[in-house]
């Protein structure tokens, strides 16, 4: 078997994704009101690893073979949204995100907020747009339950609300911060493999099984998130021990499509040697 070339893979699928959105997000123009479409632009297109998006067209090469672009935009745009909620004073009050000044910064607190309900519809109205051209609206409505179970109570709403609640509390545990990540991180990855297998045309069990690939690599992610910034110093080892898990359990289930599961796979890999480095210093 060919080695599977991961970078070739990513760049190409993120040229696509980027595409798309500068496509569909509306143009800046003088009239913009309260600079809303300069917000959007902003928020969506100042750069970003795109593996959510990735991990949607992924899912949806693991079962089929179209390329849900679409769907891999609305995904990339809840994700979007979070982040620019997220930065709010109200909520994590962070001064830059990618190098640059954060939605709020940059065009205020108004702006931000509105910013982020814009791209949360924009999400949906893309699925929707896309299953009533394709004729394939069962599917695509699974996706937007999917996608909308993610983005809300159960999934990243929730999680941020039990991010909020621990910073108030003693130092949280492994098992703490996982209850969390579930939600702010893993649900969206769960959403995203699942919204690209539905969309693919996936059977109800290849869905299930890429909804575990999703939210177990959503976990690791997290994991080797916080390890590489250097937090949860004194959990390292056993963050570290519980990402690798995670990774080689999504590994097991992405090899159970063969061929089609080596984008996964691959994936999975790389989450789990980012794990296993050091902590910046």
């Amino acid at each position: 078997m060919n080695v599977f070339d991961l970078d070739a893979y990513l760049h190409e699928r993120r040229r696509w994704i980027e595409a798309t959105l500068e496509e569909r997000l509306p143009p800046g123009s003088d009239a913009d009101p309260g600079r809303l479409r300069a917000a959007l632009r902003h928020a969506t297109l100042a750069g970003g690893k795109r593996l959510r998006p990735v991990l949607c067209l992924a899912g949806a090469e693991a079962v089929g073979e179209g390329r849900p672009l679409l769907a891999a935009c609305a995904v990339e745009l809840v994700h979007a949204y979070s982040l620019v909620h997220d930065d709010l004073p109200a909520m994590d009050d962070a001064d830059t995100r990618r190098g640059a000044p954060t939605v709020h910064k940059a065009f205020g607190e108004a702006a931000a907020v509105l910013a982020g309900d814009a791209l949360l519809t924009m999400a949906f109205e893309l699925l929707a747009t896309e299953g009533i051209r394709q004729g394939a609206e069962g599917a695509y409505l699974q996706a937007i339950h999917e996608l909308a179970r993610a983005a809300g109570p159960l999934g990243m709403v929730g999680g941020q609300a039990i991010d909020l609640d621990l910073k108030d509390k003693p130092p949280a545990t492994l098992r703490e911060l996982e209850a969390c990540h579930a939600g702010k991180t893993a649900a969206l990855f769960q959403a995203a493999v699942a919204v690209g297998a539905l969309c693919g045309g996936g059977s109800a069990d290849q869905v299930q099984l890429l909804r575990g690939y999703g939210f177990d690599l959503g976990l690791a992610f997290q994991h080797a998130d916080d390890l590489a910034d250097g937090e949860h110093q004194r959990m390292a080892g056993e963050a570290r021990a519980r990402a690798r898990e995670l990774c080689r359990r999504a590994a097991a289930t992405a090899e159970r499509f063969g061929d089609r599961g080596r984008p996964l796979r691959a994936i999975a890999d790389l989450v789990e040697r980012r794990a296993g480095d050091k902590p910046s210093a």
